[in-house]
C-alpha cells in the first residue's frame, strides 16, 4: 500500500522517515519530493509498505500527530493513473479527468 506524508518538518530525511515506518513493518519504498533547484525538502512525500494492514496501523497512529512540532497528515495515497501523467488511456491526456 502506498502512504502520502505531508506536513513533513523540512529537516526530516528519507533514512529517518524508514525508520519511522519501519516501526510498523516493512517499509517497501519511500520518497521525500524536493524542489528540483534546490534540493530541498517539499515537506511531503510517499511511502510503500509491504502489508497494508500495517500500512493502515501507520496511518492510523500518525495521522494528526506532532512531528519535530509540525501536525503531518498520514493517509493513502491517491492512485492518479496512466492518464494523470499524459498516459495514452483514451483520456487524452487532460490530467487524468474523464467525463463519462
Amino acid at each position: 500500500m502506498k502512504v502520502f506524508i505531508a506536513g513533513l518538518p523540512l529537516e526530516v530525511d528519507e533514512a529517518e522517515l524508514t525508520a519511522v515506518f519501519g516501526d510498523f513493518g516493512p517499509v517497501k519504498s519511500l520518497r521525500i519530493i524536493k524542489d528540483r533547484e534546490t534540493k530541498e525538502s517539499k515537506g511531503f512525500g510517499f511511502v510503500e509498505m509491504v502489508n497494508d494492514n500495517e500500512a493502515k496501523e501507520a496511518i492510523r497512529c500518525m495521522n494528526g500527530a506532532s512531528y519535530y512540532g509540525r501536525r503531518i497528515t498520514v493517509n493513502v495515497a491517491e492512485d492518479k493513473g496512466p492518464g494523470f501523467n499524459g498516459g495514452n488511456n483514451n483520456g487524452g491526456g487532460k490530467g487524468g479527468f474523464r467525463r463519462n
